[in-house]
């Protein structure tokens, strides 16, 4: 694990600023070595913290299908996304593609001289070969808050805005059983197209707690989970590892986990929530998993 830290200053409309990236570089886990870890080496390991700061631009590089997690909160000035020396890449998206998801106030992303305008959960996909990307604040007194997940990529897509109402959400789960749920399906075969990345969220009802129920495991891709709306006195306990290993983290707001191949990803929460799930890895299908029925987990 490696953490990378510069500051950039750039201009954006005749005025200078510094900006502060940040990415930090995860390698695999194992499932042997994981059932040892400690609270705190699985918190290190596999938990994604402080992802939005103020006029920051945070990455975290998982080797894990070499997925690039990121989160972005731009107040004043328009935060460019960094070419980091790591990719060795003329530039971010030179062989990647990215989506972008908006968990907070209205906001811009400026992809190669357009400008995609986002509502609090509208998405933007950019694909491989766009070469400057922007995001910025309507107000910032009332940012935007942008998640967003970067796969590498053979092929090339339009860019898109998906709205929310774009998503054809599909309801889930009962009441009953605490797991009334909408799931919107943002980038995916049905969507918008994408090399590998598939990308949406999850809403969660008042009284529903419980989301990904029946859990399951896809070992031809990595997933990650990035929680939000989840009130500041309330946490979420995300459960990972090995159906009949399982592990715990207690998350908060605006925080995100990697869930490698191996292991299940569900989570319950002291009160309803809403997170966004992204994924890459072998192929796209939304409904390639293998059920870990309750009964069975450990």
């Amino acid at each position: 694990m490696g953490l990378l830290w510069w500051s950039m200053a750039d201009g954006w409309a005749g005025n200078m600023y510094s900006i502060l990236f940040i990415m930090e570089i995860r390698f695999s886990h194992s499932p042997e070595e994981t059932w040892q870890m400690s609270t705190q080496e699985l918190r290190k390991c596999f938990l994604v913290q402080h992802l939005m700061q103020d006029d920051t631009v945070r990455l975290v590089y998982a080797h894990d299908d070499r997925l690039i997690i990121g989160g972005a909160k731009p107040l004043t000035n328009p935060l460019d996304l960094p070419n980091h020396p790591e990719l060795k890449a003329d530039y971010f998206l030179e062989r990647r593609e990215l989506g972008i998801i908006n968990v907070g106030g209205k906001g811009k992303v400026l992809a190669d001289g357009q400008t995609f305008e986002l509502a609090k959960l509208d998405a933007v996909y950019l694909g491989k070969g766009t070469r400057e990307v922007a995001f910025a604040a309507v107000s910032p007194h009332d940012p935007p808050v942008f998640f967003f997940l970067s796969a590498p990529a053979h092929a090339s897509y339009p860019n898109q805005v998906i709205t929310k109402m774009d998503a054809a959400p599909v309801q889930a789960g009962d009441t009953a059983n605490a797991n009334r749920r909408t799931i919107y399906k943002y980038i995916h075969l049905e969507g918008a197209r994408s090399c590998q990345l598939v990308m949406g969220l999850t809403m969660l009802e008042p009284g529903s707690v419980w989301n990904s129920v029946p859990p399951h495991t896809h070992t031809r891709r990595t997933e990650v989970y990035f929680y939000f709306d989840v009130p500041k006195d309330q946490r979420v306990f995300h459960f990972m590892g090995k159906p009949q290993e399982t592990r715990h983290l207690v998350m908060a707001n605006h925080e995100a986990v990697i869930s490698p191949p191996w292991s299940v990803h569900f989570g319950c929460g002291t009160a309803h929530y809403g997170f966004i799930w992204g994924m890459a890895g072998e192929n796209q299908v939304y409904t390639d998993m293998d059920v870990a029925p309750v009964q069975t987990l450990l």
